[in-house]
Order: C-alpha cells, then sequence, then structure tokens
C-alpha cells in the first residue's frame, strides 16, 4: 500500500493505488488569438502513476522515446512535483508510464499536456478532485503562458490571460457543432524559444488593429459561424515573423487558404492546421477532412475531432 497523504493542517487524505491521466493535445493562436486562444484536439497522451517507494521511476513509449530525461528532471515529474507542493501533499516516491502520442516539438502542446497531466495526477495522488481553475493558474507558473495550458486542462476552445502577478486566467467556450481540425505535421522540430525569439518588440498600430478585430471575429466563427472561419484567421502579429525558422510550414499555410481553407501555424509551429467542419454540418464548405489535400512529403497529416472535456483523472484507491 502506498504512503498516505496529508495536508498542511494534519488531517489525513485517502491514498490511491494508481492514477491515470488522459490529456489532450492542443493548438494555440489559431491566426490572431496570440497566447489568447486555445483549442483541445482528439490526440491524446496518456498517463499512470503508481506511488511507492522513495525514488522515481519513468518509463516512455511513443513519441519522445529515447530522448526524454528518465528521472526527477522529466516535465511530468516536476510538475506532479510542484503540485504536490502546491497541494501541500507528500508521495515521496512513484513509477510514472507515459504512453506519447502528441508529437514533441511540433506547435501541438506536447510540453502543456505533460504540465497538466503532471499537475492532475498530482490531485489524484493528493486524494483531491481537480480544481481546474487553479490546475490552469498553477500550469501557467510553469509553462509562462496560459493559451495551452488552459485548452489541455478545460478542453473545447478557450480564451486564456494573466491579471496581477502573472495570474493564468481562463474561460472554456462550447466550439460550433461539427468543428474539426486537420494538422499538418513535419518531420522537424522548431523549438517555441527560437520560434519567439524573431517576434518584434513593436508592431503597427494598424496591424495590432487588424487582429483585434480578427480575433473578436474568430471568436464568434469558433462558436456559431463557422462560415467565417477564413476570414477570422488572418493573422499580422506573429506567423509572417517567424517564417525564418518554419519556411515550408508558411508556403503552406499560403497554398491552403489561396485554396479556401483556413490555415494557421498551430502554436509556434511548424504543424499547420486547418480549421473546418466535419461532415458538412457546420461550415456549409463541405467535409474538411475530406477537402483536404494528403499531406506533403515526409509529414504527416491527422484527421482531429475537438475535445470537450480536456484532462480526465482516474484513481485506485487503496484499501
Amino acid at each position: 500500500m502506498p504512503p498516505s497523504t496529508a495536508d498542511q493542517s494534519g488531517a489525513q487524505r485517502r491514498p490511491c493505488d494508481q492514477v491515470r491521466v488522459r490529456v489532450p493535445a492542443t493548438s494555440a493562436n489559431l491566426g490572431p488569438g496570440f497566447d489568447a486562444f486555445g483549442l483541445a484536439l482528439t490526440l491524446y497522451d496518456d498517463l499512470v502513476v503508481t506511488p511507492g517507494g522513495s525514488g522515481v521511476t519513468v518509463q516512455v513509449g511513443g513519441c519522445g522515446e529515447g530522448e526524454v530525461p528518465l528521472d526527477e528532471t522529466h516535465l511530468v515529474v516536476r510538475s506532479i512535483r510542484a503540485g504536490l507542493e502546491a497541494l501541500g501533499a507528500s508521495v515521496p516516491g512513484f513509477t510514472v508510464k507515459c504512453e506519447n502520442r502528441i508529437p514533441h516539438g511540433r506547435g501541438l502542446g506536447s510540453s502543456s499536456a505533460a504540465i497538466v497531466g503532471g499537475l492532475a495526477a498530482a490531485y489524484a495522488l493528493a486524494g483531491e478532485p481537480v480544481d481546474r481553475e487553479r490546475l490552469v493558474l498553477l500550469a501557467n507558473e510553469i509553462e509562462g503562458h496560459p493559451d495551452n495550458v488552459a485548452a489541455a486542462a478545460l478542453g473545447g476552445f478557450t480564451i486564456a490571460w494573466t491579471e496581477g502577478e502573472g495570474r493564468g486566467r481562463a474561460v472554456k467556450l462550447d466550439p460550433a457543432d461539427g468543428l474539426a481540425a486537420v494538422a499538418y505535421v513535419p518531420g522537424n522540430r522548431v523549438l517555441t524559444k527560437e520560434a519567439r525569439g524573431l517576434l518584434p518588440g513593436v508592431v503597427s498600430h494598424s496591424d495590432a488593429a487588424a487582429n483585434a478585430g480578427k480575433a473578436a471575429l474568430l471568436v464568434a466563427a469558433m462558436t456559431g459561424r463557422p462560415e467565417l472561419l477564413l476570414t477570422a484567421t488572418e493573422d499580422r502579429l506573429h506567423q509572417e515573423y517567424r517564417e525564418p525558422a518554419m519556411p515550408e510550414s508558411l508556403a503552406l499555410v499560403r497554398k491552403l487558404r489561396g485554396s479556401g481553407l483556413a490555415a494557421i501555424v498551430s502554436g509556434a509551429g511548424p504543424t499547420v492546421a486547418v480549421l473546418g467542419g466535419h461532415d458538412g454540418r457546420s461550415a456549409g464548405h463541405g467535409d474538411v477532412f475530406g477537402g483536404t489535400p494528403d499531406a506533403p512529403d515526409g509529414w504527416t497529416k491527422y484527421e482531429l475531432g475537438i475535445d470537450p472535456v480536456g484532462v480526465q483523472v482516474w484513481s485506485m484507491e487503496a484499501g
């Protein structure tokens, strides 16, 4: 039986034998909503955390296998530790098994999934229900911006912001019926730090005003007027500036948009995402799955729905 946990007042919490977590991939920015908009997608990483002993064992399968650290520096482990500390709980040792399907370094929120998954596991290990509002706050402290972590935590379409002393906040909106996404994932990676480093410190008033209007329009498009997605996903603040790090991605965005598809750079890239309706239920322009071309050579095409719930946690209680 794993060791019991206790809150800061000394009250005993009910321990668990095992925690299972499923957390979705996410696409952030969605064109004009830089560092604010997020969308949860039906591509998942799974975690199994088993408390016991005094050390940490990490096993990784799928994306990142043989590449990521297998010790206390693993992002899931660091997030579990941060969550336990915030909750005032102590679980000295545990085993983490990761089955990763979200590509790393491609702009689909792999780091946010690790952070949100680890924090959610910490809640279960502490014997507490997940407080999703606080989870966004804690995840933002680790990630540094709340757009991806908000969508991973809450599901659906999210609008995130920071207030006060960088406190991450978010609201969840229900996307339009039938909204779906096609992701084109290249074989190469682009580090978020590298992509953000290409952004200018100052932009023109006209570009800022244009993005503000398109971001507002995108909220309407995502939640009820998807026929406006092509216009609403236009961006002037970040995508073009990042072209030196991902020229093939920007070329693909232009090609797809030229054919009438609402294509964007997903997050910091280099993945390209297309937003639209599936089975003709929402966009009024056919099926986005059937209406998008095959992936370019060396790329992988994912046809994805919108995850409605965000991170999910299951625990088996001891005793």
